[in-house]
């Protein structure tokens, strides 16, 4: 039973995995269920660390199994977080299996991007400016989707060229011997990076609107402010933010600090420009006319998200339906592998909303909330702004926003706090939960997304890795947002 519990995990992990599972029915009895629900949650950032041991679904699933039979939390009130978190469960069920079959597509136009700015800043501020722009019109996960699918697609060429004996650079040495050792491990450096700002743009641009993500929705309908008035009580601290953001990529690529700055090695450069060229002129007419069909898809797409016609798991739907449809992939299983990639993941939010049920059973937040509220009517702006940040980086910020906004509105419907002052607590709520919360992976769904995708061993992106690659961008956002709330909102 040993042997085959938790898999291939290393043999510590297991014997972490029984202490825990163990001491907690003590905890529970000896300490009370307000300390044991905070070390539950402890546990659960562990499982999540440790991602790459073992996939978070299983040591995290009997967590928070543990937690429903300790009585932390009920069944009944972790299906309404799944609920309440419906519109994200079928985004990750359907718009990433649509964007799988979009991969030609994006591979088709990205092969180009990569062989052809050889300036790795130029293409680091792209890559942020893009997934910012996007994520602010769009939204995260399915930004962060794509960011997964073209970086799974490029290390995908890369590892057929190295599997095979070609020499599509004619130097008379086979390439697989040329991409090995240290050209790989900076390939694998020079994709992490990108992918990395990539992700963190989603973060800069997700925070500026109504639809970046789905706290500024739930914000918005309670102060009921549009997509414009959003926008502009956002942006005098939201836009010097992302230019901020910006000038932080532009540094840590010219430092090469805290793991970035590698290059595209130009061998390799060399070989998947030829090994693209040639693909390309062996193209068949049904692969064109698929190019096609997709680029029409994408078009489709962008019009939906953008004027949010139908929730997003919907439009994701559709974006299957019109692909397969038209180019011909009519049999079951030539779909199923589309679902492959996000139903761990579905599955892995489903166990974490578990937890964050826990959390709002048992008021773990409530004395931070009424401590907040507590404190000088001029310092509390930036006390939730701090409160929401540090409480987003380990736990989920839909979840913290949701609880401090649904306070907050009990506060001023019962006269606690004047019109403008709700306002710019309602501020410091949305900047607080999306941009200090890029520091842990947790605090973001794009962020456990891309720590638990398949792209993640690949190229060696572990949990610590994020958390220190995540670091400046970290102190930036947040300490810009900070003094944005403190001088800039007052």
């Amino acid at each position: 039973m040993f042997k085959y519990f938790l898999g291939h995990s290393p043999t510590w992990y297991k014997y972490t995995m029984i202490a825990f599972l163990l001491l907690n029915v003590l905890f529970y009895f000896t300490l009370g269920p307000v300390i044991t629900a905070w070390i539950f949650i402890a546990e659960f950032i562990f499982t999540l660390a440790l991602a790459l041991k073992c996939y978070p679904l299983q040591s995290g699933g009997l967590l928070a199994i543990q937690a429903l039979a300790l009585g932390l939390t009920t069944p009944e009130h972790a299906y309404h977080e799944v609920e309440a978190n419906l519109e994200v469960i079928l985004l990750l069920v359907f718009m990433v299996a649509g964007i799988y079959f979009m991969k030609p597509l994006l591979m088709y136009i990205f092969s180009k991007v990569f062989t052809k700015i050889k300036s790795k800043m130029l293409l680091s501020v792209l890559f942020v400016f893009l997934s910012a722009v996007l994520s602010a019109f769009l939204d995260a996960l399915t930004v962060t989707a794509v960011l997964i699918s073209v970086a799974a697609g490029f290390y995908g060429i890369y590892h057929k060229i190295h599997s095979s004996s070609a020499d599509y650079d004619d130097s008379g040495i086979l390439d697989r011997k040329e991409l090995s050792g240290e050209t790989l491990e900076q390939f694998r450096s020079f994709l992490r990076s990108l992918v990395m700002h990539g992700v963190v743009g989603t973060a800069l641009g997700g925070v500026c609107t109504l639809v970046g993500e789905p706290q500024n929705l739930l914000i918005g309908e309670k102060m009921g402010w549009d997509f414009i008035e959003f926008f502009t009580r956002m942006a005098p601290i939201t836009l010097p933010v992302f230019g901020l953001g910006i000038l932080t990529t532009v540094f840590l690529e010219k430092t090469k600090l805290f793991g970035y700055g590698a290059k595209l090695p130009e061998v390799a450069r060399k070989i998947i420009e030829n090994y693209t060229a040639e693909t390309d002129e062996k193209m068949t007419s049904r692969e064109k006319y698929g190019l096609w069909v997709q680029a029409i898809a994408a078009i489709f797409l962008i019009i939906g998200l953008a004027t949010h016609i139908a929730p997003v798991g919907f439009i994701g739907l559709g974006l299957i339906i019109i692909q397969t449809a038209f180019m011909g992939i009519v049999e079951e299983h030539h779909l199923g592998k589309a679902f492959e990639e996000a139903l761990p993941f579905t599955g892995l939010l489903v166990v974490f909303f578990v937890i964050v049920a826990m959390i709002h059973d048992q008021h773990l937040f409530k004395p931070i909330i009424e401590w907040a509220l507590s404190v000088d009517i001029s310092k509390q702006p930036a006390v939730f702004y701090l409160a929401n940040g540090i409480l987003s980086m380990i736990s989920d910020n839909v979840f913290v926003a949701t609880v401090y906004i649904g306070e907050l509105d009990k506060v001023y419907q019962a006269g606690g706090i004047t019109r403008e002052h709700y306002d710019k607590l309602a501020i410091a709520v949305n900047t607080g939960t999306n941009l200090p919360s890029v520091a842990t992976p947790n605090g973001q769904a794009a962020f456990l997304f891309l720590l638990t995708s398949a792209i993640a061993p690949l190229i060696n992106l572990s949990y610590l890795k994020m958390i220190k690659m995540a670091f400046p961008y970290t102190i930036v956002l947040g300490v810009s947002g900070l003094l944005g709330i403190l001088y800039i909102l007052s």
